[in-house]
């Protein structure tokens, strides 16, 4: 489907090492194929070599399975594999001598009944050639072409499909908090981030994070021409410092430009809800959630990202990729920190008891209206012109040097455990197949007794001309030594968020006490929360804009003002999770969309929070700079059409 947003999908590790040049050369794409347009065709055998065969169709959206022998499938039973759920593939040979096929495997997540993703492999036998050479190079050119779709790569017109078509391995840092997510995030990356990141070809460096700020300072002292992305494993607030140490180095032009990317082991999961919608997908939860966004990262490619410039009452600066929020909504993230070894239902629980002790702030909120238009294809319902006091409300959404690198795994060969796949015909499973160079293990199929396990080719686990991978750190052996108790302590307000000296100039605003320009608009109220978003998402399961995106240039205020029952509150919030609550026609809330604004709390005490990291309270600054960042977020996708 049309997209009116623009995609950087320049492919995985093509361009110059600089990161600034490396950002100009994410292009966009050609024009695509049609979905049914085959690109590849031919028959193939199945592993074991006594299993059916097939006749497999190759096109740019799905790889096409049809049964051929021994009895044909009028309607094939999972004979339809979307790219969107494959994370890459790979070619494998006999290690018996006088077995001349060549094998061609898959690795998939589809989505089982109940909706969960669940990994599995896909091994097909090329043997319509008299040598091994031969079938070799058939079995190449499809996981060439595979690969190449995966990435965004063009394929060239004249069919000529060679392994110089394939760029070295793109290189990433994983920066993983293993606090997050209860104490369960590197258990997640170790089982599910890491071997599906291998699986993909896709070459990495892992740093587990062992104190607040670690990652800022990490990224501060990078040579960031090694790298082609920064991903943290984590919630969102590990992003936040990895964007602000970007943008406090002395380069942070160049810096900014770093494609980053986020893989959801947090509480909060705000940003990665965002990419799972643009991506496609349905809204999911915990370990879907984290599947999903993983499937997405192997496939490449980034977007523009809106980053807000927050100036605090000291006059320091920070920067904000989702929300500064004030009341309510910074009362129980704040509040709710007690209970952050429950995971996201510390959000639940908050709210109840935030509810129960339902506070009013007096203050002062100003902004600089945007015009824009509705994002929604519907003329009826268009976004309010902000020229006073907005109540109601946008578009509904649409259906639904090298500094030390600590506790390090690389991307060197490394034990990743997958589960045995045992055949229904036999009751020993297939041996484990460990890919050269730190590639994932693959279990084969089925077999039987009799059958030759499989190992990988060399000629297509490491492309001609890939540099192979370079051990840059210490690696440390075994699980990160975690506290009984989950999470980290949290520090005082002052040391949560520091002040960023770097980073482009406010325009936009006068300095913090200073009048404000005429075209301003200002309301002095009551206010229950005010909350400035610049994603769709202010949790993974929470749409508070729904109609925003990444690169729309604008950050969204929503304001609840004094006078709601809890009743209407909490009916505002269930709504937030289906990006519903600006149809239900609640007098106290307002919207508006704005390119800068200022806040000016005048009731003596509250929290203030950006990014849900506690700030000083008082006065604030924002302005949005559309487009500083770059977000790893994969191919965008249709809602509603998810396979």
């Amino acid at each position: 489907c049309d997209r009116p947003d623009q995609e950087l999908t320049g492919s995985w590790g093509h361009g110059p090492r600089s990161t600034l040049v490396r950002a100009k050369a994410m292009a966009p794409p050609p024009p695509p194929l049609a979905a049914s347009t085959p690109l590849l065709h031919g028959e193939f055998g199945s592993y074991p070599a006594r299993g059916p065969r097939y006749a497999l169709t190759l096109t740019s959206q799905a790889l096409h399975i049809q049964r051929l022998r021994p009895k044909p499938e009028a309607r094939p039973r999972g004979g339809l594999v979307p790219l969107a759920e494959v994370s890459g593939c790979c070619t494998l040979r006999s290690r018996s001598p006088s077995d001349s096929a060549a094998y061609f495997c898959i690795y998939t997540y589809p989505r089982g009944r109940l909706g969960g993703r669940r990994r599995a492999t896909r091994t097909f036998r090329a043997d319509g050639a008299a040598t091994y050479e031969e079938n070799r190079a058939e079995a190449q050119r499809w996981a060439i072409a595979l690969t190449c779709l995966l990435r965004g790569l063009p394929l060239p017109g004249d069919g000529e499909i060679t392994p110089d078509l394939l760029p070295r391995p793109p290189r990433l840092l994983l920066l993983v908090n293993p606090f997050g997510g209860r104490g369960l995030a590197w258990q997640w990356c170790k089982n599910y981030v890491l071997p599906m990141i291998s699986e993909a070809g896709l070459s990495f460096n892992l740093i587990q994070t062992e104190r607040q700020n670690h990652a800022r300072e990490l990224v501060q002292g990078l040579c960031l021409s090694e790298w082609d992305g920064i991903v943290t494993v984590s919630g969102d607030g590990l992003l936040y410092e990895v964007l602000n140490g970007l943008l406090d180095r002395s380069d942070w032009e160049e810096a900014v430009k770093m494609p980053v990317g986020i893989l959801p082991c947090g509480s909060g999961n705000a940003l990665a809800g965002a990419v799972n919608q643009h991506g496609g997908f349905e809204p999911a939860l915990g370990l879907d959630l984290l599947l999903n966004c993983s499937l997405l990262l192997c496939r490449g490619g980034g977007h523009p990202l809106d980053l807000l410039s927050v100036t605090l009452a000291s006059g320091s600066r920070c920067f904000s990729f989702l929300s500064v929020a004030w009341g309510f909504v910074s009362d129980v993230d704040i509040q709710s920190e007690r209970f952050r070894a429950l995971g996201s239902v510390r959000f639940t629980l908050g709210t109840m008891l935030g509810l129960a002790t339902l506070h009013t702030y007096r203050g002062r909120l100003s902004y600089l209206p945007a015009i824009v238009e509705p994002s929604s294809p519907n003329p009826a319902h268009g976004l309010p012109r902000a020229k006073s006091e907005l109540t109601l409300t946008p578009d509904p959404a649409p259906p639904m040097a090298h500094s030390p690198l600590h506790r390090s795994v690389s991307d060197l060969p490394l034990p990743l455990p997958q589960p045995d796949l045992a055949s229904p015909g036999s009751p020993e499973p297939l041996p484990i197949l460990s890919l050269n160079g730190g590639g994932p293990e693959l279990a084969g199929d089925w077999g039987g007794s009799g059958d030759a396990p499989l190992s990988p080719d060399p000629l297509l686990s490491s492309p001609p001309g890939s540099p192979k991978a370079v051990l840059l750190s210490p690696v440390t052996k075994g699980p990160p030594v975690i506290p009984p108790s989950s999470g980290l302590p949290p520090p005082t307000p002052d040391a949560r968020v520091s002040a960023s000296t770097c980073g482009p100039p406010d325009h936009l605003l006068p300095p913090l006490g200073s009048p404000l320009p005429p075209d301003w608009v200002t309301l002095e109220e009551d206010f229950v929360l005010m909350l400035a978003i610049s994603p769709s998402h202010l949790g993974a399961d929470m749409v508070a804009a729904p109609h925003a995106r990444f690169d729309d240039g604008l950050v969204h205020l929503c304001w609840v003002r004094s006078g709601i029952s809890r009743t209407a509150l909490l009916r505002l919030f269930l709504a937030m999770e289906r990006g519903s609550h600006f149809s239900l026609g609640c007098p106290q809330l307002g919207y508006a969309a704005a390119r800068a604004f200022r806040l000016e709390p005048l009731t003596p005490r509250g929290v203030l929070t950006v990014d849900g990291e506690q700030v000083e309270y008082g006065p604030l600054q924002a302005q949005m700079h559309p487009g500083l960042g770059t977000l790893l977020t994969g191919p965008p996708g249709c809602r509603g059409r998810e396979p």
